[in-house]
C-alpha cells in the first residue's frame, strides 16, 4: 500500500497555471497505473490523466486536452500535474492514485 500526498492546490484565475504534486511513499517506476482524477461535489470522480511510469505514455480526458500534461520522477517518487489555461469548470479536488491507493486530494478554485 503507497501514501500519497497531494499539493500545489490553489485559486487561479481563469486562464492560468496551477502545477499539482504528489509525493509517494514507495517506488512508482514499474506502475503502470498512475494518474490523476478530480470531483466536484455531487458529481462522481472521473479521470484526468494518466501515465505508465515505465514506458511515459500518457492518457488525457477530452476536457484537458491539451491544456493539461501528466508526468512523473520515478527518482523522486512523485507525480505531476501541470495544468494551464484554465477555465472555471476545472474547479475540483485534484486526487493522485497509484493503482488501488489514493491521496487526499487537494482543493482547485478557478474563477
Amino acid at each position: 500500500h503507497v501514501q500519497l500526498v497531494e499539493s500545489g492546490g490553489s485559486s487561479a484565475q481563469a486562464g492560468g497555471s496551477l502545477r499539482l504534486s504528489c509525493a509517494t511513499s514507495g517506488p512508482i517506476s514499474s506502475r503502470n497505473c498512475l494518474g490523476w482524477f478530480r470531483q466536484v461535489p455531487g458529481k462522481e470522480r472521473e479521470g484526468v490523466a494518466s501515465i505508465h511510469a515505465y514506458t511515459g505514455m500518457t492518457a488525457y480526458a477530452e476536457s484537458v486536452k491539451g491544456r493539461f500534461t501528466i508526468s512523473r520522477d520515478s527518482g523522486k517518487r512523485a507525480l505531476y500535474l501541470q495544468m494551464n489555461s484554465l477555465k472555471t469548470e476545472d474547479t475540483a479536488v485534484y486526487y493522485c492514485a497509484v493503482c488501488a491507493s489514493w491521496g487526499q486530494g487537494t482543493q482547485v478554485t478557478v474563477s
